[in-house]
């Protein structure tokens, strides 16, 4: 299995198996699998949905399709060394595509934020997808107020482009739209 080791985290991408195990059992049996210490993760309502919505209409569907490059498709588990548990997630929304454009996001959980795992995640993940020769530009979108991830994103060398407007849970979100040009 890939993992990607930063100076306080461990990248771990989870393939079809995990994220069934997440989906069928929950994340407490997922992560005993993956030997990590429990850990009850404190993540808002919003994100919460839109993890369970990730997990089940995209992770698992898409790395069933691409179990060879899963790791593109898929949420990378932030595992807190020192702990051995887990303190978040992130992921791309798959291979870049014929413009050499991807998506990424990220999440931490509520106990372990302001700390700069975020930052470290980010730019370890992005280490490592800058070795896809087609990868040129990554994008990202944040709520509008949500001034820690928009930090999170400037310190991984991101720019704001435009600003959007998203529903979300029958709710309209406006967004912030970042890019990162690698090439």
């Amino acid at each position: 299995m890939i993992e990607i080791y930063s100076e306080r985290l461990r990248l771990i991408p989870l393939d079809n198996l995990l994220l069934n195990i997440w989906n069928t059992q929950g994340r407490t049996d997922m992560t005993a699998k993956l030997g990590f210490n429990a850990c009850d993760w404190n993540i808002d309502e919003f994100y919460l949905a839109e993890t369970q919505d990730a997990l089940q209409n995209f992770w698992l569907p898409m790395t069933e399709q691409n179990p060879a490059d899963f790791f593109w498709y898929t949420n990378w588990e932030i595992v807190l060394v020192s702990e051995n548990t887990s303190v978040g997630g992130i992921g791309f929304a798959g291979f870049p595509d014929q413009d050499g454009v991807t998506m990424v996001g990220y999440f931490i959980d509520g106990n372990h934020r302001e700390q700069g795992y975020a930052t470290e995640a980010l730019t370890c993940l992005i280490d490592w997808a800058k070795l896809e020769p087609s990868l040129k530009t990554i994008i990202a979108d944040t709520p509008f107020f949500n001034f820690p991830s928009q930090n999170v994103l400037k310190k991984a060398g991101f720019r704001e482009f435009s600003i959007s407007e998203t529903e979300h849970i029958n709710q309209k979100i406006q967004l912030k739209n970042w890019k990162l040009s690698l090439r």
